[in-house]
């Protein structure tokens, strides 16, 4: 799929479909009018089909008299000056409304949009990202292809005057790299727990590094884990037939002297519950219990595509969480690799196992600030449901500097508490710590326990449980928050 930016009239354009915006109350852009000045037909069939502009409406139209192009999509845009959520719904619903078209040229004339706060860079960026999101199928057990033939080669996003070619142009190469990214967390995360194990991730980082001068890949097995003191994440593979890896990806794009940014992701590719066993109804869901590590793989892809210039230390840990006569048991105590010991009083609250000993490693790397991405809690979805991604932080302005970058990307996530008064919670009798704090604030609690081995370093936690995938009929991956760890990245450059 190629991406370009021009200045384009919308009558003299061919494609095999023009799409123009039209506002709220019917007032056509100056793309639209243009075609209704060259037709004369445009406003009266907008009227006849009672189009009426509302964001998110579309109305498809074939071979239309006064345009070059095949097909013309008229696509609501809501009220001017244009929100940028009705941006994103009108582009959303009208890149849908292509889907069972065989239209392989497009050419969106977009950039005479006004969008509150926005420029075109940001426009365009969201045309390949949507694009990429709607492209994405996971086939790769399927028998047969999907029934749409809506699979577009070539991209042209309209711009109204020459300064913002440049700017559009930018922003459709972050995009497409962007939706790469966010494609490769999707299809980790939709791999059933069969075929997506730790060693398989551990490959999948390998093969990123792979012809790139800028990435390095090295795998930690077992054996140097436990030399290296990683009681905590060997508890859990413990009960696996599958060894944990520790999957460490550098990347350096910036200046050598420059300290990176170091992400964690947790990477439980199968989650029983071990011990403390889950109920059988939704356990399969418990493949995607190592999206953290798939955005974390997910944004590193992103990275290579745009070569950017900043310093990255990705940090995966990966096991499997199964019940054994050699599984970690309630009750059992080891020792993190930070020297702090842990009792496990539920073998289910595995991720911040693995997590803590993957956060103390990171320090050895010197990072300006540490970001882990989990789906660490229920009692985060019980929170914030599906929306909004949990945010954690013992550091303002890290944690605002995350905020803005899921604003800007339409990835969101919301900050909580994480105040001295829960700490009392993880008070263990036997122990320096324990492993679950009690029903009461949950996922505060959990990343109360992260805080502990972070020490005096920047950090976040973002826990993904709610927003790393859908259930349902719509049961899948959304590579969140790839989207959100890319602008924040790139906001650091």
């Amino acid at each position: 799929m190629s991406f370009t930016a021009k200045v384009v009239t919308a009558p003299k354009q061919r494609s095999h479909c023009l799409v123009v915006a039209v506002y709220e109350g019917g007032k056509l852009s100056p793309s639209a009018q243009a075609i209704e000045e060259a037709g004369g037909q445009l406003g009266a069939l907008c009227k006849r089909e009672g189009f009426k502009g509302k964001a998110g409406q579309t109305l498809l139209l074939l071979s239309p008299t006064g345009i070059s192009a095949e097909r013309l999509l008229v696509i609501g845009m809501g009220k001017a000056p244009v929100s940028a959520n009705d941006y994103r719904k009108a582009v959303d619903k009208g890149l849908l409304a292509l889907k069972n078209t065989a239209c392989k040229d497009l050419c969106l004339c977009l950039g005479e949009v006004s969008v509150k706060d926005r420029d075109a860079q940001w426009q365009a960026r969201q045309v390949a990202e949507l694009l990429g999101a709607q492209q994405y199928r996971f086939t790769r057990f399927k028998s047969s292809s999907p029934d749409d033939n809506f699979a577009p080669s070539k991209i042209v996003f309209g711009c109204q005057e020459t300064s913002q070619v440049n700017l559009a142009k930018a922003g459709l190469e972050t995009g497409a790299a962007v939706a790469k990214g966010v494609a490769l967390a999707r299809e980790l995360g939709d791999l059933p727990g069969n075929v997506c194990t730790p060693t398989y991730l551990a490959n999948e980082a390998k093969q990123l590094a792979r012809g790139q001068t800028k990435l390095s890949v090295k795998v930690l097995e077992e054996k140097q884990m436990k030399e290296l003191g990683m009681g905590s994440l060997l508890s859990v593979s413990a009960g696996s037939e599958e060894p944990a890896k520790l999957i460490v990806m550098t990347y350096q794009g910036g200046a050598k002297s420059a300290a990176p940014v170091a992400l964690v992701g947790k990477g439980i590719t199968f989650d029983t519950g071990g011990i403390s066993l889950k109920p059988g109804q939704g356990m399969d869901e418990m493949k995607y219990d190592m999206c953290g590590a798939a955005s974390v793989l997910g944004t590193m892809k992103t990275l290579i595509e745009l070569q950017a210039k900043i310093n990255v230390v990705a940090i995966v840990a990966a096991a499997e969480n199964m019940p054994d006569g050699r599984a970690t048991k309630p009750g059992d105590i080891v020792t993190s690799m930070s020297g702090q010991t842990i009792e496990i009083l539920n073998t289910d609250a595995e991720g911040r196992l693995v997590l803590c000993d993957a956060l103390t490693y990171s320090a050895r790397f010197k990072p300006k600030a540490v970001v882990d991405v989990a789906t660490l809690t229920g009692a985060c979805v019980i929170a914030l449901g599906s929306h909004a991604t949990g945010l954690y932080s013992n550091e303002d302005s890290l944690a605002e500097a995350l905020l803005n970058a899921g604003e800007e990307a339409n990835d969101r996530a919301w900050r909580m508490p994480l105040w001295d008064e829960y700490q009392k919670q993880l008070d263990s009798n036997f122990a320096d710590i324990a492993n679950i704090g009690g029903r009461e604030a949950g996922s505060v609690t959990a990343a109360c326990f992260l805080s502990r081995f972070v020490k005096k370093t920047p950090w976040a936690h973002l826990d993904v449980a709610g927003t790393a995938w859908r259930s349902g009929a719509n049961k899948g991956a959304t590579g969140r928050p790839v989207s959100l760890l890319v602008q924040y990245l790139l906001n650091q450059r």
